[in-house]
């Protein structure tokens, strides 16, 4: 958690005069915030960074001469600062968040500085302090667990898995899912994402992982095989119909705990509609989003699993969630997918 008397050090850099100036003059009136510099490309950035000595840096993706993924490249080994990516619909966006940037923004729509603004200042504030990850490891292969795991189709019929994240959560979530099966029980997930972004997100988990992933939609059936991603702007929650579920898609529903797609709605609505066996797991992010949830699906009988403080980017949502007694055990990145497949040999 970022020291309240102290105040973030920003760097914003963007080849664009008028984006600098939005970015720059949104972000001084935060009174937390102390835009300390900017840069108009990467290589102006490089040369000032070590000078200007940032606590986190804006950056936009599409520059003159270097791009942003180059940017990090160079950036990150000799100054591993949490870097906000700004970025238009663009799919290069996860490249760079693969090559260690913590976040991103979606470049704003005529009309539309000020929610740019307000999203943009929550996500500097959340990202102080950050942990900076290196690029993800290459994908497992099945083995050992995960081969005896196929053979477990009965119990794997009979068990629903939910999965929440924010800051730092799309490279968290890759590193879950590419090392489980594809036969893998059905899977709902929420990540706090832009409009427009939860469809490319879900391409890009389904070409690395072995299961099916895809972005959800308003009656999708969940089985195994499958992981549904809420899309975003949409309150996604988990509806039974005798033995068989379908998640309800609400485009424009009421926030909850300040998030839409939120955590908690998944979490609660599985705790409440599932009959099966459940399995919850929640991941790096700011704020207290899925604890509140997390705790009453384990109250219902889930098994839960909460990321760790050393791998979380932002160890927030699975610390207010192991605080509140909603956490059964605590496990990195890594290895939250081994513990998973143990307790799913386990359901027989």
């Amino acid at each position: 958690m970022w020291p309240a008397n102290k105040k973030i050090r920003v760097m914003v850099i963007d080849d664009s005069i008028l984006a600098r100036k939005l970015i720059v003059d949104g972000l001084s009136r935060n009174p937390r915030i102390e835009v300390v510099g900017t840069g108009f490309n990467a290589k102006d950035a490089l040369a000032k960074v070590g000078q200007l000595k940032p606590d986190v840096i804006t950056s936009d993706i599409e520059m003159p001469g270097m791009s942003g993924i180059d940017f990090l490249k160079e950036l990150l080994p000799r100054y591993p600062l949490p870097v906000i990516l700004v970025s238009s619909l663009n799919l290069r966006v996860f490249d760079a968040l693969s090559a260690g940037a913590v976040d991103f923004v979606r470049k704003p729509e005529p009309g539309k500085n000020e929610a740019f603004i307000a999203g943009l200042t929550q996500k500097v504030i959340s990202a102080a302090g950050a942990k900076v990850r290196s690029s993800s490891a290459a994908l497992t292969q099945p083995g050992g667990l995960t081969a005896a795991l196929l053979g477990a189709k009965p119990a794997m019929d009979r068990v629903i898995i939910g999965l929440g994240a924010s800051t730092g959560g799309t490279e968290a979530t890759l590193e879950v899912l590419k090392r489980l099966p594809a036969d893998i029980p059905g899977m709902l997930i929420v990540q706090h994402m832009p409009v427009g972004f939860t469809q490319m997100y879900a391409e890009r988990l389904n070409r690395l992982c072995q299961m099916e992933v895809r972005e959800a939609k308003h009656g999708d059936e969940v089985r195994r095989g499958l992981a549904l991603l809420a899309p975003a702007d949409y309150q996604m929650r988990i509806v039974r119909s005798g033995s068989r579920y379908t998640v309800a898609c609400v485009q424009g529903a009421e926030k909850v705990s300040g998030h839409r797609p939120s955590v908690d709605a998944l979490f609660f609505s599985m705790a409440e509609q599932v009959r099966c066996k459940m399995i919850g797991i929640i991941m790096t992010g700011m704020g207290r989003d899925g604890a509140d949830g997390l705790l009453q699906m384990r109250k219902a009988g889930a098994y839960t699993i909460g990321q760790d403080k050393e791998s979380s980017v932002v160890y927030g949502m699975p610390m207010v969630a192991y605080n509140i007694g909603a956490v059964q055990i605590q496990a990195s990145c890594e290895n939250i997918a081994s513990v998973l497949l143990r307790q799913l040999n386990q359901i027989q």
